[in-house]
């Protein structure tokens, strides 16, 4: 019997033990009222959302279901400081009573403004969306536009999201990389926060920025939306639909993007001079007439995803994007600048289409002791196919016939392992290995058939730590790539292996302000298409050829940066230096009667990259505005030539929101890019927007270029045989008016989600493309 009772009493024991916890309190201001509707925000100690809530009518909040653990609570409200409270080794329910938030405002002119609510850690910066900043967005791409972080620059019309220079921007919801198109399938009230990760770490590849959107995810239920964009009196639309059901732990899911465009007002004018070898000078001016582009844009998304929080999470996601572009057609004449009577007709049309389905296989596994597992496998398939003909006529009498076809198809796999762990101190380490291998069959048409067959392959190895020496942050790593191409008929097998460091050290002189000085090392490949041994005719004086001969190059990158804030006034700043030894850049050189074009490992590639950013608001909960500028410099040593090009830009933009009323003001300013001899330029672009919001439907109407009745892009080469000044005209996208739709709903109770930590993908076609 006392055997009996003791057992008995152990159970009783341990059955208490094992009970979840509890945590409640009660938020108030300084004068001792309740701060309604506050933010309540449960964090592990490296920042992974546990769970949150909202503080009712009389302050009080409570938090069940918590297991034993270290954790962080975050308590935030507009208009005051977030109040951080460290739990450690909590083991039993607690009562943390009144909890005092201080008031955090600015008096300017009598009118009362507010912070945002945000912190930074050494890879990223935490934000938390405001009501303010919800209630003016639609999805989660409009909710990016309010938060206007820095360097990211956000185009709602054209949906993308990137930054100065051609850093590449991940995009991420709960760590599972996604595309534009799921973040616009995002419902505002499910996010909970946006992960800024400003100096990803190294298992995220070459990605300068990481933004990863934290959301709730139903238990049960689901949720369903749409997204339409139509201008009225141009063919250019963006439709959109999502889903999501949700079912205990598991979760599928579908989306559907298509952008249908169909202008008549596409031309180009390009003003071209050539020296030939035998000493014929040719100085020639295109000049277009308007002509017809059709291309529709799909892509589609299927996914299921189970997962135990605690234990395990399984993702399967198939892919599929498409780009059908049957008619992409430019009509002029070609004159000769020196006698004007002097000039050919000429036709340059293609048919496109590319196909790429893939298969995306994730498994993540939480060990005891802070320790983590995760696999991922992804593969890919390219199909394209291009039709291109080029015609020069005289009086109807055909002089140049220029036919090119192309079908092109790459195969790749994709495949990574990482093992975390989290150590004491708030120190952690991890290791990874990836590796991906590419196949490409290439069949070219042009008068000869060429057929090309090539196979690539890197395998990256890499480990990293990361640490806190009292304000001082640091991030250590390092890694190392074995990168290979062979190309049939060549016995050789190209091999490069590269060592890849990157450090980070990070002063905070409190939690407003910070400088940061950032160094890596990586490699950069030859693209298959580039390395293709073929020759292309692009017109009567003009071959593009590849180079089987490209070699791999390092790119060393060094960015210093700080930031500051106090109220509603933000600044960012920041100075980058790239240097590339070895680049592989595109030249010219004339031989016989033409000109060819190619690409060859040069001298060396520089930019000095200097940028500012000021945001101010919210005024008033009503309005704020961000300013961004800066400067690329770019120094450019080919093995022949030695050029120097420098571009000034601007971005800017204003957002109001009155009740149920949101206005959006943007402009963007040319980003020019300068590589080898070719100066490739951005799109200098307004976008005003008006929006209403209802309940959970939204509609509104916008202008693309409002005040400008001239939309180009232009394209400079300044080689000493054969250079070019190309502008390419829209005439539809000035001034082009549309209307908006949003409409979503849900349903369900939400719990925590657990966070895939990578994904990968494959989007290099493998080809080589040619055109004017």
């Amino acid at each position: 019997m006392k055997t009996l009772c003791t057992l008995v009493l152990m159970y009783i024991c341990l059955g208490s033990f094992a009970q979840p916890i509890q945590l409640k309190g009660t938020v108030k201001n300084g004068n001792r009222q309740p701060v309604e509707f506050a933010n309540i925000v449960l964090q592990t100690a490296d920042s992974v959302m546990v769970t949150g809530t909202t503080s009712n009518l009389k302050g009080h909040f409570e938090l069940n279901g918590i297991n034993a653990g270290t954790y962080r609570l975050l308590i935030s409200s507009m208009g005051y400081r977030t109040q951080e409270i460290w739990l450690n080794d909590l083991s039993q329910s607690r009562d943390l009573g009144n909890i005092p938030l201080e008031e955090e405002s600015f008096a300017i002119d009598n009118v009362t403004v507010t912070a945002s609510t945000q912190r930074s850690e050494v890879d990223r910066k935490i934000v938390y969306p405001s009501a303010r900043q919800q209630k003016a967005s639609a999805n989660g791409v409009d909710l990016l536009q309010q938060l206007m972080l820095p360097r990211i620059q956000v185009d709602p019309v054209n949906n993308t999201i990137k930054i100065p220079g051609d850093g590449e921007v991940q995009m991420r919801i709960n760590g599972v990389k996604v595309t534009a198109q799921e973040i616009r399938a995002l419902r505002p009230d499910e996010i909970v926060r946006v992960e800024y990760h400003d100096n990803p770490g190294l298992r995220y590849g070459n990605a300068e920025i990481v933004i990863d959107y934290i959301v709730r995810r139903p238990e049960t239920g689901g949720s369903f939306g749409i997204d339409i964009m139509q201008s009225p009196h141009v063919g250019w639309g963006n439709y959109q639909a999502s889903m999501k059901i949700n079912h205990k732990k598991s979760e599928f899911s579908a989306n559907f993007w298509g952008g249908p465009r169909n202008f008549y007002g596409v031309y180009r004018d390009n003003l071209e001079d050539f020296n030939l070898e035998n000493g014929t000078e040719l100085h020639r001016y295109e000049k277009g007439v308007p002509s017809h582009w059709k291309m529709m844009q799909q892509w589609l998304n299927v996914a299921y995803n189970l997962q135990d929080n605690n234990k395990y999470q399984l993702n399967i996601s198939v892919n599929y994007s498409g780009n059908n572009s049957p008619i992409q057609r430019y009509h002029g004449q070609l004159i000769n600048r020196t006698d004007e009577t002097d000039y050919v007709d000429m036709t340059d049309e293609t048919n496109s289409n590319r196909h790429t389905p893939s298969i995306d296989i994730y498994y993540q596994r939480n060990l005891k002791k802070n320790q983590v597992l995760i696999f991922d496998v992804v593969g890919t398939c390219n199909k394209e196919f291009s039709d291109r003909t080029y015609q020069e006529s005289r009086d109807k009498v055909l002089l140049t016939d220029v036919q090119n076809t192309v079908y092109g198809k790459k195969y790749s796999l994709i495949g990574e392992g990482i093992y975390e762990k989290k150590l004491a101190n708030g120190m952690r380490w991890g290791a990874g290995i990836r590796h991906t291998h590419s196949f490409s069959n290439n069949d070219y048409i042009n008068g000869h058939n060429y057929h090309t067959q090539m196979q690539q392959g890197s395998t990256y190895l890499y480990g990293e730590l990361r640490g806190k020496a009292k304000k001082l942050d640091y991030m250590v790593g390092i890694g190392g790539t074995r990168s290979f191409y062979r190309q049939e008929g060549s016995v050789d097998l190209y091999q490069y292996y590269t060592f890849n460091p990157r450090l980070t050290l990070k002063y905070t002189f409190n939690d407003r302000s910070y400088l940061r000085l950032r160094s890596s090392i990586s490699n950069e490949m030859p693209s298959l298409g580039n390395l293709s041994a073929i020759d292309q005719v692009i017109d009567s004086l003009q071959i593009q050829r590849g180079n089987p001969n490209l070699e791999a190059y390092l790119h060393y990158s060094n960015t210093l940066d700080g930031e500051w804030s106090s109220g509603i006034f933000y600044t960012y700043f920041s100075v980058a230096y790239n240097y590339k030894p070895h680049a592989i850049m595109d030249e010219k050189y004339v031989e016989g009667n033409k000109i060819i074009q190619t690409w060859d490992n040069q001298k060396s590639w520089q930019r000095i990259a200097p940028m500012i950013q000021l945001r101010v608001g919210p005024v008033a909960d009503i309005l704020q505005f961000s300013v961004s500028g800066g400067l690329n410099h770019f120094i450019s040593r080919g093995n022949t030539c030695h050029h120097k090009y420098s571009n000034w830009w601007l971005d800017a933009s204003v957002s109001a929101s009155w009740k149920n009323f949101n206005f959006m003001y943007q402009i963007m300013t040319n980003q020019n890019w300068f590589s080898g001899e070719t100066l490739k330029g951005g799109e200098n672009a307004q976008i005003i927007m008006l929006n209403y919001k209802w309940k959970d439907l939204q509609i509104g109407a916008g202008m693309f270029n409002p005040f400008t009745n001239d939309y180009k892009t232009q394209q400079e080469n300044w080689n000493r045989y054969a250079s070019s000044r190309k502008t390419n005209y829209i005439q539809e996208s000035a001034q082009m008016a549309f209307l908006t739709l949003s409409y979503s709903f849900s349903f369900g109770r939400h719990y925590k989600s657990a966070n895939k930590k990578i994904s990968n993908q494959d989007s290099d076609s493998g080809i080589m493309q040619t055109g004017k």
